[in-house]
């Protein structure tokens, strides 16, 4: 990158849609090391249940083939993969530490021949219109400024019939959890990163686009915005994370 990696990165509402893109391919190719053993480490291993909920909720028709937008280091790729043997998956990412990251594991899980990994911009997926029965994004569509086209961009390349699904972390809005989340995401989480991660600012970032993402109530809005029809929710984990999963109209 070049630049030196900053103690703190601005406020998500505090900055332009292009600070933010630029501070996400920034984050997430500094992470790419220890981002799968913080992941497991910091959820718990809750994340890997994450994934195998929402790979379970996948259903394939017609093509076969399943997107994983921004697909990092290629978990709910792998997951998929795993669950269908019939399909063929495809990854995309815009940081090309991730898709180099997702290429090697990829490969050590002996599924190269039914996953590729590509790097791209999920506001303009590479894809023909109605490509997959099912794409997803999971812990990502936070980072990406304008939900709405790349929802739409999901929407586009599904067939008809076909789902498009998020799985995304949220601030739990319990009382009674309220308050040790807060803790969590602001203090506690940052201060595991500093142990062991070169950008620990980028979990203060983090922590702060959990906290401004919408509401489920509001995100299934959006999500209908797009022109999803039947979309459901699914609280996991006390409402640590939710999968939302919409349909194509027209199957």
């Amino acid at each position: 990158m070049g630049q030196p990696i900053p103690e703190k990165y601005p406020r998500v509402k505090s900055v332009s849609d292009q600070e933010r893109i630029r501070m996400v391919r920034e984050i997430f190719s500094t992470i790419t090391g220890k981002y799968d053993f913080l992941n497991r480490f910091l959820s718990l291993r809750r994340d890997v249940y994450w994934r195998k909920f929402a790979a379970g909720k996948m259903i394939f028709f017609k093509t076969n083939r399943y997107l994983d937008v921004a697909c990092g280091t290629g978990d709910l790729s792998v997951a998929a993969a795993k669950k269908y043997p019939q399909i063929s998956v495809t990854g995309l990412d815009f940081v090309l530490e991730m898709v180099e990251a997702a290429k090697i594991k990829i490969q050590r899980k002996g599924l190269s021949g039914r996953i590729q990994v590509l790097q791209g911009d999920a506001l303009e997926l590479p894809f023909a219109d109605n490509s997959f029965d099912v794409a997803g994004i999971a812990f990502g569509i936070r980072n990406i400024p304008d939900r709405m086209r790349a929802l739409s961009e999901m929407l586009r390349v599904v067939v008809p019939g076909g789902q498009v699904m998020v799985l995304e972390m949220t601030f739990v809005r319990s009382w009674f959890l309220k308050k040790i989340y807060h803790l969590y995401l602001n203090d506690l989480l940052p201060a595991f990163a500093r142990l062991f991660s070169k950008n620990p600012a980028a979990y203060h970032y983090l922590a702060d686009s959990i906290m401004h993402f919408p509401s489920p109530e509001a995100f299934v809005a959006v999500l209908e915005d797009v022109g999803m029809v039947d979309v459901k929710k699914y609280s996991l984990t006390f409402g640590v994370t939710w999968l939302f999963v919409g349909k194509k109209a027209g199957g």
